[in-house]
């Protein structure tokens, strides 16, 4: 039975509105990066006048962006690493084991999502400070430091998300993976994980999207040697002025890693974010 005419009309509508919803911003962010200073500060013109990069070589320049990219680079790619390794043995060891306290273990897990991340910031504060006078490591205002805390806030998201996974690939590969020869290992690595990429995508572009754009605990855990490029984009607002159209190129250019990884691995990430849903 075919749809009616005014629900065919209203849904184009509907669709319309909120594509034009969702682009706005982005057409003021890249008309904003091609004007000079002047007119960007001025009332806003939906049609440039006149065009220019020079922002986006400016911005190089303004503040020092290209080493905030290595550090924000870093930071984001070991915590990345970190979280998924730690959280396929984990939620490996979950999805096919049965142990004392695995139901607590879950629970402990799940449940650390529901405190926001301002409540860890004064306990993780003092306990890097006291570490480092105490023994020394540097914990605090290092990228080490950093990429402990981001773990704190990706790793228990990842290692329930693989849980769920992880229940949908049948034990029967486990097991005929073991009267081949394998290991728990063997197992893993040899059937398991292959059958899971589509998840630990998944997991793997959530650990790089949460440290790349993180914003409060980089402000605070780092200083001018290790800051990221989410606090590094404040250095364009001086006491003097504000480069509203270096921010927006800057804006555009730390983006572009995430919407380019985004894109690669779209269907990975649909179907990681999908698959462990349904048992």
């Amino acid at each position: 039975m075919a749809a009616p005419q005014s629900f065919l009309w209203s849904r184009r509508i509907f669709l319309t509105l909120l594509t034009v919803f969702v682009l706005l911003p982005v057409y003021v962010m890249i008309s904003s990066s091609l004007k000079p200073l002047q007119d960007v500060s001025e009332k806003f013109q939906w049609i440039p006048s006149g065009l220019t990069v020079r922002p986006y070589f400016d911005i190089w320049e303004t503040v020092p962006l290209a080493d905030y990219f290595v550090n924000s680079l870093i930071v984001a790619g070991a915590a990345t690493v970190c979280s998924v390794v730690i959280a396929v043995f984990a939620a490996y060891a979950v999805s096919r084991y049965n142990f004392r306290g695995k139901r607590v273990f879950t629970v402990t897990v799940l449940s650390t999502q529901m405190f926001p991340g301002i409540l860890f910031l004064l306990p993780l504060f003092l306990i890097y400070v006291n570490i480092g006078n105490a023994t020394g490591i540097a914990l605090f205002g290092s990228r080490g430091g950093l990429i402990l805390t981001y773990l704190t806030f990706s790793l228990p998201f990842s290692i329930w998300m693989l849980i769920g996974y992880f229940d949908s690939v049948p034990k029967d590969l486990d097991e005929a993976a073991k009267v081949d020869g394998c290991g728990p290992l063997g197992a893993l690595f040899r059937v398991v994980v292959p059958a899971a990429i589509p998840g630990i995508v998944a997991v793997a572009v959530y650990a790089f999207m949460t440290a790349w754009g993180e914003v409060l605990f980089a402000s605070v855990m780092t200083n001018d040697t290790t800051r990221t490029l989410a606090v590094g984009l404040q250095g364009y607002s001086t006491q003097n002025d504000v480069y509203w159209n270096q921010i927006m190129a800057a804006s555009l250019v730390v983006s572009l890693p995430v919407v380019a990884g985004f894109l690669l691995l779209q269907r990975y990430l649909v179907t990681g974010l999908t698959a462990g849903a349904v048992k």
